[in-house]
C-alpha cells in the first residue's frame, strides 16, 4: 500500500498531525519535497514537537523514515532538529532515518541570497521564509549543487565547493553589493554538519523499491499544499518545489511506483502564511479571534497566519490537483465558538461569478461570494463519531464534502492523537 498525505490548500492544514496519527498503520514514512521552510506540529503522549525537515513518522519508534531526493536539506537545521527530538526522548539512528544520497544540501549562501533578494524586492517581496529554498532549488536546475551522497567524497566536495563559491560571489558582491562569502567557512560548515549525517545517507530508491516488493506499507508526506505548488499554485507566491501527490514517487526516488491512494488534508476554515492572493481573508476582531482559537502561527517562522472562512473554490481546485481519493477535515473544533460561519461558495471576477479557481490577474482581483452557516456553539472535542456532532456541525461537514466533490473520511476535533473519528 502506497499512500500520499497532501495539503489541499495553502499549507498548514494539519498534515503532520494526520501523518503522526495514521503512521501507526505504516512501515515507512517518506518526505519527498521541500526543506525547513514550513513545519508540521504534532502533539502526542511524549509532548509537542515541531518538525521542519524530518518526516512526521519519526515520532513512532517502529516506523522507518526517509528524506527523499526531492528535498533540500539545511544540515545545521537538521542537526538542531534531531538534537531537540532526542532531548524529548525520540530515538534517531541510521536504522529509523534514511537520507537520499541525491537530496540537495541547502548551504548558508543560499540563505544569504534568499534574504538579500527579499530585501531588494521591498514591498513587492514574495513572502519567503528566508531559509534559502528558492536559491537552492534554482541552483539544482542550474546544476551547481552539492548532494548528500557527495559527503562521502571529501576531496570532491572541496573542489566542487570552491567552484560554486567563486560563482556565487559574482552575485553576492556585484549584484547585491554584499560581502563575499568565505570558501573556508563554507567548507568548515559542510564538514562539521555533514560528518554528523554521513552514516544516514543511502540509496533510498533501492531501499523503497525493495520495501514495496515485500509488501510494506509506505506513506508519502508532503510539505505545504496544492496552492503552493511551483507549477499549479499561486505563482510567484509559491514554494519552489512540487507539493502535489503526483510528484511523490519522483521526489522519493521511486518514479517506477504508483500511489494506491491519496488522502487530502483540509482545514475547516482557511489559513495562509506569507504573501499573495488570499480571496477569503478576514480582518478585524473576527480574524483575531479565529487566529487565536486555531493557534494560527507559522510552525517554521512564528508568523501570524492570515485567516478566513472555508474557500470552496480553492478547495475544489486543490482536490483536483492532488487527485485526492478522500479527505481528512481538521480543526472543526476551532469553529465551535462562532455564532455564524462564513463559507466562500464562489468568486466574483470583474462582475462575473466564477466557480473554477482563476489564473493570474483574475485571481488577484477576485472577491469572495459568501454564504453563512449557523454555528453550533458547544464543545465537540469529545466527538468520536458523526452522530456525536451537533446537527449544525454535521451539516457543515456534509456540505464541504458535497461542494468539493470528495468524501470526508477523517474528522479531527482536537490536537491530541485520539481527538478524531472516522466518518
Amino acid at each position: 500500500m502506497l499512500t500520499g498525505i497532501v495539503g489541499i490548500n495553502w499549507g498548514d492544514e494539519g498534515k503532520g498531525r494526520m501523518v503522526d496519527l495514521l503512521s501507526e498503520e505504516y512501515d515507512i514514512v517518506v518526505r519527498y519535497q521541500g526543506g525547513n521552510n514550513a513545519g508540521h506540529t504534532v502533539i502526542n503522549p511524549l509532548g509537542k514537537f515541531v518538525l521542519n525537515l524530518l518526516p512526521s513518522g519519526i515520532l513512532r519508534r517502529e516506523v522507518v523514515n526517509v528524506m527523499g531526493n526531492g528535498m533540500v536539506i539545511d544540515l545545521q537545521h537538521l542537526s538542531g532538529e534531531v538534537a531537540r527530538l532526542r532531548e524529548g526522548g525520540i530515538e534517531i539512528t541510521p536504522e529509523n532515518l534514511k537520507i537520499s544520497e541525491r537530496a540537495v544540501i541547502c548551504m548558508p549562501y543560499h540563505v544569504l541570497q534568499d534574504c538579500l533578494e527579499e530585501n531588494r524586492l521591498g514591498d513587492a517581496k514574495y513572502g519567503s521564509t528566508r531559509r534559502g529554498i528558492a536559491p537552492v532549488y534554482g541552483d539544482k536546475y542550474l546544476k551547481k549543487i552539492i548532494r548528500m551522497g557527495d559527503l562521502k567524497y571529501p576531496e570532491y566536495v572541496k573542489k566542487r565547493l570552491k567552484d560554486i563559491v567563486e560563482w556565487k560571489n559574482l552575485f553576492i558582491e556585484k549584484a547585491y553589493g554584499d560581502e563575499a562569502i568565505s570558501y573556508e567557512k563554507m567548507l568548515e560548515w559542510i564538514t562539521r554538519y555533514g560528518n554528523e549525517f554521513k552514516d544516514y545517507v543511502t540509496d533510498t530508491g533501492v531501499y523503497l523499491n525493495e520495501a514495496a516488493k515485500q509488501g510494506k506499507k509506505i506513506m508519502f508526506e508532503a510539505q505545504l499544499g496544492a496552492l503552493r505548488d511551483i507549477d499549479f499554485g499561486i505563482n510567484p507566491y509559491t514554494s519552489s518545489s512540487n507539493t502535489i501527490a503526483a510528484y511523490a514517487p519522483i521526489g522519493a526516488g521511486v518514479p517506477n511506483l504508483r500511489l494506491d491512494n491519496v488522502i487530502g488534508i483540509i482545514k475547516a476554515y482557511s489559513s495562509c502564511v506569507g504573501e499573495g492572493p488570499f480571496t477569503v481573508e478576514a480582518t478585524g476582531d473576527f480574524a483575531h479571534d479565529l487566529r487565536e482559537a486555531g493557534g494560527e502561527y507559522g510552525a517554521a517562522t512564528g508568523r501570524p497566519r492570515r485567516v478566513g472562512g472555508f474557500d470552496v473554490v480553492a478547495s475544489r481546485y486543490g482536490v483536483r490537483m492532488q487527485g485526492a481519493d478522500c479527505l481528512a477535515l481538521t480543526k472543526l473544533d476551532v469553529l465551535s465558538a462562532l455564532d455564524e460561519i462564513p463559507v466562500c461558495e464562489a468568486y466574483e471576477v470583474n462582475g462575473r461569478r466564477v466557480e473554477e479557481f482563476p489564473f493570474g490577474e483574475d485571481l488577484a482581483v477576485a472577491k469572495p461570494v459568501f454564504r453563512y452557516f449557523k454555528g453550533w456553539k458547544c464543545d465537540i472535542s469529545k466527538a468520536r463519531k458523526m452522530s456525536d456532532l451537533p446537527k449544525e456541525a454535521a451539516e457543515y461537514v456534509e456540505y464541504i464534502e458535497k461542494q468539493v466533490g470528495c468524501p470526508v473520511r477523517y474528522v479531527s476535533v482536537g490536537a491530541e492523537r485520539d481527538a478524531y473519528f472516522v466518518k
